[in-house]
């Protein structure tokens, strides 16, 4: 199989320019002349202070150059992809710091062969050179259940290694107290993988295969497997696995969380999953820790250390108790720390009430306006109408749109049916528009069901004081400007605005003194049945019909013919009254 495409310069240049990249970015950081080697540009502020260098291969970014800040990392030395950083460039980073005035340095590694040699052997050399050189191995994975000569490999716990030295560090601890320290609290964590694939190297193939079903559970962040392959599944049952396995107590390598226990944990994507699958995971996982009566004082959710672009993720848990937590809670300028509150995630209140329905104020009754039983049979007379159109709607709409238009409206008709066998007060005609607005939202749906909503809610505003025709003909106005604000479609666009605007042009004429009602009404239905027939020959403005050739458009737009039918059977029945 051919190599996965990778945005990179060079498969050789690769772990330099991502570092370049870093602290090109970054004026906190700076790189050592001659390596791969990031350090805090104020490294000579921290005269008489303990400093603190990690690294690793290249592929596990944002770690672990992006926790160098004041409170974490004093520096990094970086390997290429996957592999140990040269001994060299670890004793250049040792001596750097040395030389700067640190008094001490902590080298804090990965448990990895290659990692350990070299940091070692780089360690040995400055002793000999009379620099005082510490080295804690972090070894957090709880997959492998029996003992392993090679031991436990380093994984995401890493981070919170790295956040608690640096605060101990900042608090002007020295090296022999800081080693103690972080030796007993690196033994308090553990963490799990699980992945959908593997990753692959800039240059090289996929690492591991896995079948369409199947997921790695307990998997390094090299692209290496795991302990075994299981199903997917449900989220839920995914994150219970992975919290059975850490914790049982059968496991030589678990983290003794129990009920009462109090745990920081991270969910870590392993670099290819999305935000979205991400949060669900953390819903779950915080969700069913609770569950077992476990404290989660703090939450870490994002990519820490992450294993190139492997759709996968891990979960850390720690063991705290308030003086970790003060370390795990003190201030760094690490520009992949996340900022969290120091609040405890388990034990607060998640929930905001909703808020309250204003109160319906007294409104205008349809004096010398509409009568509440002509309003029943008008409202009666739109719905028989637009489900009688449904077929034909969506004939029309099929040649531009997606086909739905008349079971939209006829939806929306079959609501205001079911609202009207409740037997409504229908005496303020504001009220019922704004009552309409809210049904077609909620049950019309589509652009549709907001379009009219908008055009009713402000509609209805006018309405409130008076009921006379001038002032429906002013709501004509106000739902028609909401209409365009918001929809962005105008005259001419071949939208159900083309009908409802022809009619709103006759209805200026109610404005006048002596207007009546059914001449003016007649008229409008008129215009707005030509304007629906005009939508033939235009181009498309908006919606999605204006993505579509104007050749391919040779039929009325649907929305605009009901929107002229509503007209059309508003003046049957008031003619008839």
């Amino acid at each position: 199989t051919m190599s996965s495409k990778k945005m990179v310069n060079s498969v050789e240049g690769c772990a330099d320019d991502a570092l370049a990249g870093l602290v090109a970015s970054n004026p906190d950081l700076q790189l050592l002349q001659g390596h791969r080697v990031a350090l805090r540009s104020d490294l000579d502020t921290l005269k008489g202070r303990v400093a603190l260098l990690s690294g690793g291969g290249s592929g596990h970014e944002p770690a672990h150059a992006g926790f160098i800040g004041k409170g974490m990392l004093t520096g990094v030395i970086a390997g290429s992809v996957f592999a140990s950083p040269p001994v060299g460039s670890i004793l250049a980073a040792i001596r750097a710091v040395a030389q700067a005035g640190t008094v001490g340095t902590l080298l804090i590694v990965k448990n990895y062969t290659g990692d350990r040699l070299n940091f070692g052997l780089a360690m040995e050399q400055a002793k000999a050179e009379g620099i005082s050189v510490e080295m804690v191995i972090v070894e957090d994975d709880s997959a492998f259940t029996v003992l392993k000569k090679a031991g436990r490999r380093g994984l995401c716990g890493t981070v919170l290694i790295h956040k608690v030295a640096g605060a101990l560090a900042e608090e002007g601890m020295g090296l022999e107290e800081i080693t103690k320290r972080v030796s007993v609290i690196a033994k308090t964590m553990g963490t799990l993988g699980v992945s959908l694939s593997s990753c692959s190297v800039p240059g090289a193939t996929h690492t591991f295969e896995l079948a369409a079903d199947e997921i790695e559970l307990g998997l390094g962040i090299h692209g290496e497997a795991g302990v075994r392959r299981i199903k997917i599944a449900p989220v839920d049952q995914i994150v219970t696995l992975m919290l059975d396995h850490m914790t049982n107590t059968s496991n030589i390598f678990h983290v003794p969380v129990r009920s009462g226990s109090s745990v920081v944990l991270i969910v870590n994507n392993l670099g290819g999953l999305s935000f979205l699958e991400l949060g669900i995971i953390a819903d779950a996982a915080i969700r069913l820790l609770e569950g077992r009566g476990v404290k989660v004082a703090r939450a870490l959710v994002g990519t820490f250390m992450s294993a190139l672009e492997m759709p996968g993720v891990s979960l850390t848990l720690m063991l705290v108790d308030e003086p970790v937590l003060k370390l795990i809670d003190a201030e760094t300028t690490a520009k992949a720390w996340p900022h969290m509150a120091k609040v405890s995630v388990t034990g607060r209140k998640r929930i905001r009430a909703a808020p309250t329905e204003p109160p319906e104020a007294p409104e205008a009754t349809a004096a010398g306006g509409v009568t509440s039983k002509q309003m029943a049979l008008v409202l009666d007379r739109i719905c028989t109408t637009l489900i009688g159109l449904e077929e034909h709607l969506n004939a029309l709409d099929r040649a531009a749109g997606d086909g739905d238009c008349g079971s939209t409206h006829s939806r929306a008709a079959k609501a205001i049916q079911g609202w009207l066998k409740e037997g409504p007060s229908l005496t303020s005609p504001a009220q019922v528009l704004s009552r309409l607005s809210v049904l077609l939202l909620e049950r019309m749906g589509g652009s549709s069901g907001a379009l009219y909503g908008l055009f009713l809610t402000a509609a209805a505003q006018p309405l409130k004081a008076k009921t006379d025709l001038p002032t429906w003909s002013a709501a004509m106005d106000a739902g028609l400007e909401s209409m365009q604000k918001y929809g962005k479609a105008a005259p001419g666009d071949r939208t159900m605005l083309d009908s409802l605007w022809a009619a709103a042009q006759e209805f200026q004429a109610w404005k006048s003194p002596g207007a009546s009602l059914l001449p003016v009404l007649t008229k409008a239905v008129k215009s707005a049945e030509a304007a629906a027939e005009a939508t033939k020959n235009m181009e498309a403005g908006a919606g999605r019909a204006s993505y579509i050739s104007s050749a391919q458009l040779d039929q009325p737009d649907p929305g605009a013919v009901a929107a002229a039918a509503i007209f059309r059977a508003i003046l049957e029945v008031l003619q008839t009254q």
